[in-house]
């Protein structure tokens, strides 16, 4: 029996049995859509967490300060201390201590309520540099963002994300409108673009002003303190040497080892790292499970061929009285399972 006879003799033997047919056909597009599928999502997701990381800001490095001890020994979490100032910030923003930093963001952040006219709302109040943006790798959708010039004057302006903005304005423009927050007076300048939620939190829910403003109506230290500092590498190359340059120009300004740091920094890189790790775990074990389905369709199609072939005994020992060979009628039943 040639090829194109061993083909038309398999096409007939499915054609006849198709409802059998169509439901193993049925368990192998299962198993092979679940495989796809979850594999698909799992892809998705470490995606999706990667663009989230990146809409933190491009290459972007965090200082935060060490933890507190107080005088009973009980140690505040990290972050708790104020061991970063802008002194550190205006130092790491030399080109000479850090040459592979391209800009430097001081931030000082607290929560507190806002008003405007009759409405009220509780934010994250963010007092920066206008520096901010770029590192934050934020836009600003309308309006715009405050100067170096109304920095140095403690200028009463804000920028609002549009969480904020609409459940303080609800659908109009809030730039040129006023707002109240820390017992100061604030005239909104600009609205920054949203940019959903990240794994800060809601990146739209927040009021952006100067950090000399903030100091004002906020800080209770002076307004030398600063809740972090924000790095941007030139380039995601020179992030792991921008790394280095800060950790080592801040370990000796503070007169500390590495063992004894009172400060941290973490890089973008490493949050990406840890990210794709966890999804791809969440892929591979998605896919084991999908594997399953895939090899029980496999074990259908061996049941349903092994059930044709001993239904079909007659047929076969037909076959071998008129001279088959046992490797044709093989290649018979192997053309029909693949089909």
């Amino acid at each position: 029996m040639n090829g194109m006879e061993t083909l038309r003799t398999a096409f007939d033997a499915i054609r006849t049995r198709r409802l059998r047919s169509a439901l193993t056909v049925l368990g192998i597009l299962i198993g092979i859509a679940a495989v796809m599928l979850t594999v698909g999502l799992g892809q998705g997701a470490q995606q999706q967490v990667e663009k989230q990381i990146d809409s933190l800001g491009s290459n972007l490095l965090v200082v935060s300060p060490g933890s507190t001890t107080s005088s009973a020994g009980v140690r505040g979490g990290g972050g708790s201390a104020t061991t970063l100032t802008t002194a550190d910030a205006q130092m790491l923003a030399e080109k000479d201590v850090a040459p592979d930093v391209a800009s430097v963001a001081s931030v000082s952040t607290t929560s507190a309520d806002l008003t405007a006219g009759t409405e009220n709302w509780t934010t994250s109040i963010v007092g920066t540099t206008p520096s901010w943006l770029g590192v934050r790798a934020r836009t600003v959708v309308s309006g715009r963002f405050f100067t170096e010039s109304e920095l140095s004057s403690s200028a009463k302006v804000a920028v609002i994300g549009s969480t904020t903005a609409e459940n303080l304005f609800g659908v109009r423009d809030p730039v040129g409108q006023t707002l109240t927050a820390g017992g100061i007076q604030l005239t909104v300048i600009g609205e920054l673009n949203t940019a959903g939620s990240t794994v800060g939190g809601d990146q739209d829910d927040q009021l952006v002003i100067p950090s000399t403003t903030w100091a004002t109506a906020f800080s209770t230290a002076g307004g030398s303190s600063v809740s972090a500092i924000y790095l941007e590498a030139r380039s995601g190359d020179d992030l792991s040497a921008a790394y280095q340059e800060a950790t080592n120009a801040l370990l000796t300004s503070h007169g500390v080892t590495a063992t004894t740091a009172d400060f941290t920094v973490s890089s973008q890189a490493s949050l990406v790292q840890t990210a794709t790790s966890t999804t791809q775990i969440l892929t591979v074990l998605l896919g084991g499970i999908a594997a399953i389905s895939l090899l029980v369709g496999g074990i259908g199609v061996m049941n349903i061929m092994l059930v044709s072939v001993t239904e079909r005994i007659r047929e076969i020992g037909l076959r071998k009285a008129l001279g088959a060979t046992p490797g044709a009628i093989l290649r018979q039943f192997l053309v029909e399972a693949s089909l």
